[in-house]
């Protein structure tokens, strides 16, 4: 069975930094890419970024991209968003998706999600 556990939100101050951490099991977790979603307060879920099983390619959506880095470290089964210069608009429930395949945009894309951490950037 897979498990999805995403971590490390908190309330921060525009212009600050969090680091989010995903860990997965039940999978051989190097096979995968690696991707998070965010969806704030009456909106749709979003994508955020996402990264090839090698870790090597990086994608991100335009609203983050300069400020947002992927990496995962296969020793520990765990990707990491860290996220800098954080504005309001980030503002939203993280989550880390999984898929048996490439990186996608969309969420019904993903089989598997992690239960969400909330990131809060107060103006």
């Amino acid at each position: 069975q897979v498990h999805v556990v995403d971590s490390g939100g908190g309330l921060v101050q525009t212009g600050d930094s969090l680091r989010l951490s995903c860990t997965v099991s039940g999978l051989t977790y190097s096979d995968y890419p690696m991707t998070w979603f965010r969806q704030g307060p009456s909106q749709e879920r979003e994508f955020v970024a996402g990264t090839t099983p090698s870790g090597l390619i990086g994608n991100f959506a335009d609203s983050v991209k300069g400020r947002f880095t992927i990496f995962r470290d296969d020793n520990a089964n765990t990707a990491y968003l860290q996220m800098n210069s954080l504005k309001p608009d980030d503002t939203a429930v993280y989550y880390c998706a999984v898929r048996d395949g490439a990186v996608t945009f969309s969420a019904d894309d993903y089989e598997y999600w992690g239960q969400g951490t909330q990131v809060t950037v107060s103006s």
